[in-house]
């Protein structure tokens, strides 16, 4: 790797992190207590028009497009190939548009320091330089105590369940798949600030850290162990799956200490238009029941884990 500085972590990592964290330091508590039992109101935009903030459902079928955003350069769900749109947010933000009616647009957007943000630019306000915000915004993680903070965001069509694997080089481990204990010798791949690059460097005694290679990406960390720069990679399941080789394998092993090593994928609706969430969900259970949604995973080479609904 180069000498430029690691870019800052993906809103997502941050929120599961997060997540992670309460259920982790205080796991009882954690599902004791009510999700909104500590939710403070938080400020609405005024004085902005329908440009600015969104459209209701009306209105995106009388014009014949919905806009959705996506994150870019963020493989398997979204990245542009040859000036298209691709990736699984991708298409299963066709299948949204396509069941009401209307043509998709894709916006892609950039990562911001944190979910909220993320959503406060591109769902319920816009941001300071460009204004206007999407429809839909795709890979929104749910947590049910972010959702009673964030009010402006309807969280809704929870498509499907990520989880934290461990990817390998089947000729470094031909008999037992890695786990994080044997890092302590051998070199794993992650994205820089992750939950994986969180988990394995506050390992007891801090004994694997001198083993973990940061990357900008998980594609990128992926592509490092693939090179051979590293034995495994540890991150998204999904992100590793699209990216194995022949030679490399992939597996789910017990994470001790680390209780939310899944959650939970949705889409994040303006509060105002409820009628579009209610829409947007629609399509997304239509096409769970029928398996549209685990088909277009098969097609990126990942496997598909409904959401718990």
């Amino acid at each position: 790797m180069s000498g430029r500085p690691l870019p800052r972590p993906h809103p997502i990592a941050g929120l599961v992190l997060g997540i992670a964290l309460a259920f982790t330091l205080s796991p009882g508590a954690a599902l004791a207590q009510d999700p909104c039992a500590d939710h403070i109101p938080q400020p609405k935009p005024q004085n902005a028009s329908r440009d600015i903030v969104g459209q209701d459902l009306d209105t995106i079928i009388d014009r014949g497009f919905l806009t959705i955003a996506v994150y870019e350069d963020f493989r398997p769900y979204s990245w542009e190939e040859a000036g298209k749109p691709r990736g699984i947010d991708v298409d299963i933000g066709k299948l949204i548009a396509e069941s009401l009616g209307v043509a998709p647009r894709f916006k892609f957007v950039d990562a911001g320091e944190t979910l909220d943000a993320d959503l406060r630019n591109n769902v319920w306000k816009g941001a300071i330089v460009g204004g206007a915000v999407s429809n839909v915004m795709m890979r929104v993680p749910y947590d049910a105590r972010f959702a009673c903070r964030v009010e402006q965001v309807v969280f809704t069509g929870q498509y499907t369940t990520e989880r934290i694997a461990i990817g390998f080089d089947k000729a470094e481990y031909p008999e037992d798949p890695p786990t994080p204990p044997y890092f302590r010798f051998d070199t794993v791949a992650v994205e820089n600030d992750s939950i994986a690059d969180f988990y394995l460097s506050s390992f007891p005694g801090g004994q694997l850290v001198q083993n973990v290679r940061r990357h900008p990406s998980m594609y990128q960390a992926m592509q490092a162990l693939a090179g051979g720069e590293t034995k495994a990679a540890m991150g998204p399941l999904s992100q590793i799956e699209h990216s194995l080789t022949e030679d490399l394998d992939v597996h789910t092993p017990p994470l001790p200490g680390f209780a939310a090593g899944q959650w939970t994928i949705g889409l994040g609706v303006n509060f105002r238009y409820r009628p579009l969430a209610y829409s947007v969900d629609d399509a997304i259970w239509a096409a769970l029941a029928d398996g549209r949604i685990a088909d277009i995973h098969a097609a990126y080479g990942v496997t598909f884990h409904p959401p718990e609904r």
